[in-house]
């Protein structure tokens, strides 16, 4: 390919409507155009490297067994009520009626029709396991799409489904995929970092991330220096820190004037907020709900969600307040008329202060299981840097970070929903088990900026970018130049080197500028001072200068550049 001709423009100032890195340089870079908000195209240069990390996926994907289809993208509405999943993403899934008002849906993801797909042909345990893959454009009506192809409205993902007959099968494919995902993104030169992580809508019993670590990412990863506790911050979990026991002593209400929250109580009692309880009001599906969590912790919502098995989750505001005869600031977890759920950080052996649902006045020496009789206890608590590690001495930490992939044990959830059932050993129909698994293919690509990129523009990994070489043709008005610069991009191209030749008549710093910005690892500069010695510059994309080589050696040199870059 010739510059010359290649369709899409560098820009020589970064867009400033952009804020993350990858968007940025992206832009500047003439690889992407937005057509909407949140929906992008791929220009040529984009798409060459999209391609590139798709081939890698699909060869990782082929080597451990997987077979590639293709599902249709419109689909009919009512698979997504039978699994009750329509529900469930409720505006973030883009439904249409066609000319018959049939209603249909773009999936922001393929379970339901896989499951549907797959269950037409399984009829008993022989026709098990196996593991379907495809790579497709997904749609999410995001509200708030952001950072380029980061969180988009319409993506590229490659979804993986396992199918089998019991729980060793899942668990098999399951390290399966976790092994082809670790190989492919290793492959495609970013650093990952795997982490236990919600289910979210997807649901099933068990999942784990793949999260590219980067200050830019919109993902919180709770992690372990000291040993390998990593888990996203809506399923992380801490050791409590706990008051030694003490003996119990008589609740009282006392007068706290205006003490609305835990510092405020604190303070005024003179008591640390480990000492105090907390106490949110909830909405879950129309119902009012106690939430109680130790005073110097707070509520991991995901959690509370998760237990409750809400549609909708919302904290009560002051007219439901009102309509409760709740008292905001003064919530009490003493209290028989309501549903009432404990985070586990709370134990019987500690005199706690908390609210009376009263203005102005407070509980103290409250005990769980003599004045607290809740509901449910469990762990909702939210993990935060400096906490104590639940499988090490050591501190956690804090990371942000972008989800790259994600892979779920599903279990029994779409084939019970949906009777997928095959004729197991004994000749009795049992639901098939299953596993899904998804990759971000844009992701990856803005992920590998957002990792590598530095001052002069992107920096992908060889196996992603674009082309590996560039040759670049100064004094092009010369014959001898520009025969000589043809003559290596030839001779490169010819011996499997993807290689591009600037050849534009425009000045040498906006070639060299433009061979940084778009990240072609090597750059052979072609002028009049080193032609006359038979030589070329040579340099990779990461270093500060580059040297002199003759013109016989450019392509041993070359490809002995490219298997030392990274």
């Amino acid at each position: 390919m010739k510059m010359s001709q290649l369709f899409g423009r560098t820009l020589r100032d970064r867009p400033s409507e952009a804020d993350l890195i990858s968007h940025v340089l992206l832009l500047q870079a003439g690889m992407i155009h937005q057509v909407s908000t949140g929906v992008y195209s791929y220009l040529p240069l984009a798409w060459k490297s999209i391609k590139k990390i798709e081939a890698i996926i699909r060869e990782e994907m082929d080597l451990a067994g997987a077979q590639e289809v293709k599902l249709g993208i419109l689909q009919n509405r009512e698979i997504w009520k039978q699994s009750g999943r329509d529900e469930i993403y409720g505006p973030d899934m883009l439904r249409l009626k066609d000319r018959r008002e049939r209603e249909l849906a773009l999936p922001p993801t393929n379970e339901e029709l896989i499951t549907e797909t797959v269950k037409t042909v399984v009829q008993s345990y022989n026709d098990l396991p196996f593991i379907l893959y495809q790579i497709q454009t997904k749609f999410r009506d995001e509200p708030r799409p952001r950072g380029g192809l980061i969180r988009v409205r319409e993506f590229d993902m490659m979804d993986a489904y396992s199918f089998d007959a019991d729980e060793d099968g899942l668990d098999l494919n399951y390290q399966k995929m976790i092994s082809a995902y670790s190989k492919s993104f290793e492959r495609c030169g970013i650093k990952t970092v795997i982490v236990d992580a919600d289910s979210g809508a997807i649901g099933g019993k068990d999942s784990k991330e793949f999260i590219l670590l980067a200050d830019s990412g919109e993902d919180t990863i709770i992690m372990c220096p000291k040993c390998d506790y990593a888990a996203n911050d809506e399923k992380a979990s801490f050791e409590i820190l706990r008051d030694q026991p003490e003996p119990a002593q008589t609740l009282e209400s006392i007068h706290t004037p205006n003490q609305t929250s835990i510092e405020d109580v604190s303070n005024f009692l003179n008591i640390s907020q480990q000492k105090t309880i907390k106490t949110i009001a909830y909405i879950s599906d129309n119902e009012i709900i106690l939430v109680s969590i130790r005073g110097d912790l707070e509520i991991n919502e995901v959690k509370l969600k998760n237990f409750l098995k809400s549609k909708e989750l919302s904290i009560a505001d002051d007219e439901q307040l009102k309509k409760y005869n709740l008292i905001k600031g003064f919530l009490s977890p003493i209290n028989k008329d309501f549903k009432t759920i404990i985070d586990h950080s709370i134990t019987p052996e500690t005199n706690y202060c908390a609210g009376a649902n009263e203005y102005g006045y407070h509980y103290i020496n409250v005990l769980l299981g003599r004045d607290i009789m809740p509901d449910s206890q469990l762990d909702i608590a939210l993990a935060k840097e400096g906490f104590k590690c639940i499988k090490c001495p050591g501190n956690l930490v804090s990371k942000r970070g972008i989800e790259i992939g994600h892979v779920f044990k599903l279990g029994t959830t779409y084939s019970t929903s949906m009777n997928a059932n095959f004729l197991n050993h004994e000749g009795n129909p049992t639901p098939i088990i299953m596993g899904c698994y998804g990759i971000g293919v844009g992701r990856i690509l803005a992920g590998s900026i957002e990792q590598h990129a530095d001052e002069k523009g992107i920096v992908f990994p060889k196996n992603i970018a674009p082309y590996q070489a560039i040759v670049v043709s100064l004094n092009t008005d010369k014959k001898e130049i520009k025969e000589a610069a043809l003559k290596i991009y030839a001779h490169l191209n010819s011996n499997g080197i993807e290689t591009i030749i600037d050849d534009r008549n425009t000045s040498a710093g906006v070639k060299f500028n433009d061979a940084d910005l778009l990240s072609v690892p090597i750059r052979i500069v072609v002028s009049s001072r080193n032609i006359s010695k038979d030589s070329v510059e040579i340099k990779i994309r990461t270093a500060n200068d580059g040297e002199l080589i003759h013109l016989d050696t450019v392509l041993q040199k070359t490809s002995q550049l490219l298997s030392e870059y990274k």
